[in-house]
């Protein structure tokens, strides 16, 4: 299906990217045990996410369950997520975005775990795919304040960080949403390494961050803040 020259991955393809992302995010050490959760959407009000209690390294097809924006169940014999409602609040508020990835990386994760955001000035990749990634305050995994937590959040960034919990990426795309999170990743642990072991960074200068912020476009790049 088709949106406005967006062709929407099938459901065949969406699933299959959604293993194979999980896989990806577990061999990384994104992930302990079950957690994390990824959605892929596939029509405007329908996307695939993960089912509850679940490796992200050991998913089949089965582990993946169809489900309207609603968070009505259309496909699968799981239950999802609980925490499809912080996905469902994605796509609820843009319908450009079209994956979503949680996961517990253990760098940014520990920037959320201390209320600190990603907001570096000398990383061209940080700065060019995500921006500032604002870490918003805690609110309690599998509840509505979840959801409306982010909300304010995904018009204006393209990352958060979850207080005391993880990182939250989304996307033009699943794989974009993916990469994303890597990004987040790679940021914080070069700013641990230069904010706080070596103690020494060059930062960019804001005409320099013009110039980086203006390559955006020519990497199909939507949306993202400003570093402060």
């Amino acid at each position: 299906m088709e949106k406005q020259g967006y062709q929407y991955p099938s459901d065949e393809e969406a699933k299959a990217l959604i293993i194979d992302i999980g896989k990806r995010i577990y061999a990384r050490g994104f992930v302990a045990a079950n957690d994390g959760n990824i959605s892929c959407r596939v029509a405007k009000d329908e996307i695939w996410v993960t089912a509850t209690n679940i490796s992200k390294g050991f998913m089949t097809e089965k582990n993946l369950v169809k489900i309207n924006l609603d968070g009505e169940i259309l496909e699968g014999v799981e239950k999802p997520s609980s925490e499809t409602k912080m996905h469902l609040r994605v796509y609820q508020e843009s319908e450009d975005l079209n994956g979503v990835v949680h996961t517990h990386p253990m760098h940014a994760t520990a920037f959320a775990c201390a209320g600190l955001p990603l907001d570096s000035r000398f990383l061209p990749e940080g700065i060019v795919q995500l921006g500032k990634v604002p870490c918003i305050p805690f609110a309690m995994p599998g509840t509505e304040d979840v959801p409306n937590s982010i909300a304010p959040y995904v018009n204006k960034y393209n990352a958060v960080l979850l207080g005391n919990h993880g990182a939250l990426t989304w996307g033009d795309s699943l794989v974009q949403a993916w990469m994303r999170m890597e990004t987040v990743e790679y940021l914080a642990h070069i700013t641990v390494i230069n904010k706080y072991i070596l103690k020494k960074y060059n930062d960019f200068t804001d005409e320099e961050i013009d110039i980086l912020l203006g390559a955006r476009s020519s990497f199909g790049i939507r949306g993202g803040s400003r570093p402060s």
